[in-house]
């Protein structure tokens, strides 16, 4: 579980840094009415704190949840954008591999979750 705890901890962390670095990318995926950048850069912030939490045995549990809850608050805007003519992600192709990826992220964020409950107890 160590393994998955890392990939899932750098990954996060990276995708936070990219939400502060490149905020254009992201702008797309965030909805009209919403404040853009705002958003864009708390979304940045909250993943990578995410990915910090789980490489920390008192937090791992809590960033774990943390993970899994902010997979399903992403997965409407991810299947929002796979309806769009043209999906901020690329190709339409690309942006309907990402819904099964959430899913797969919600897993893995269960999984580690789960690990870091057998070394509590």
């Amino acid at each position: 579980m160590l393994i998955l705890k890392i990939i899932f901890g750098g990954f996060f962390m990276f995708a936070g840094i990219m939400h502060i670095i490149k905020p254009k990318f992201f702008k797309h995926f965030i909805p009209k009415g919403l404040p853009k950048l705002t958003v864009n850069y708390i979304a940045g912030l909250i993943e990578f704190a995410l990915g910090i939490g789980l490489f920390f045995e008192e937090t791992v549990s809590n960033a774990a949840i943390g993970i899994f809850v902010l997979m399903v608050i992403f997965l409407p805007i991810h299947i929002w954008d796979a309806t769009k003519e043209r999906p901020a992600i690329g190709s339409k192709l690309i942006a309907y591999i990402r819904i099964p990826l959430q899913f797969l992220l919600m897993y893995g964020a269960y999984l580690i979750y789960q690990d870091s409950l057998i070394i509590i107890m």
